[in-house]
């Protein structure tokens, strides 16, 4: 997997442009409105969608697998940008915790035991009240059932980037644990879920 971003970001650098997703811009508005001051984005990637929560005047703390992507948003953002390089399956990287977690895109590229520790890892690294947000690729995608099938609603798509499709049953089985409060529909290139927990201030 390493090796595989490595390649995506040296051959296409900013491949996504530098504008912030729209769920990075709704997750944003919804932070502020909460008073949410400290960030952590696993799979940063090259900052696209961190810089908007800074001129939010919250700080914000990466985690991101490529040095390629991180060199990207050192050079664009500058080294007060804090980024721990590895794979949000070593997680955690520090013993703070955040009152806001904000995960782009990423997911759904994980297997189902990987995903079940990226959740109850973030979910550990809240702060009580925090609220985290996920989005994930639907079933809904034109690439849902396309490709070579691995198991139930995951599929290799992509030349070899493997994908897991949600609907609202598999997120509330998978996020119900976390302090699941809201599921939304966002359109990206591709129909997206964006999934709101907040940890129990209790």
């Amino acid at each position: 997997m390493t090796e595989f971003w490595e390649e995506a970001f040296k051959d296409k650098q900013e491949m996504w442009g530098w504008t912030p997703a729209a769920s990075a811009v709704l997750a944003k508005d919804f932070f502020v409105a909460q008073r949410v001051k400290n960030v952590l984005i696993p799979g940063i990637g090259y900052g696209r969608n961190a810089q908007i929560f800074r001129e939010g005047d919250m700080q914000v703390t990466g985690i991101e697998i490529s040095q390629t992507a991180i060199a990207l948003a050192h050079k664009h953002f500058g080294n007060d940008l804090t980024i721990y390089h590895g794979s949000v399956t070593d997680m955690p990287f520090d013993n703070k915790q955040y009152d806001g977690i904000f995960c782009y895109a990423l997911i759904h590229l994980l297997d189902a035991a990987q995903r079940q520790k990226l959740l109850q890892d973030c979910y550990n690294q809240l702060t009580e009240g925090g609220y985290m947000v996920f989005t994930a690729i639907s079933k809904e995608a034109h690439t849902y059932a396309q490709g070579r099938y691995i198991s139930k609603d995951r599929y290799e798509v992509f030349q070899g980037v493997e994908m897991f499709f949600y609907d609202a049953a598999s997120i509330k089985a998978e996020f119900s644990a976390v302090g699941l409060i809201n599921i939304a529909e966002v359109s990206e290139q591709y129909p997206f879920f964006m999934i709101t927990c907040r940890k129990s201030g209790g």
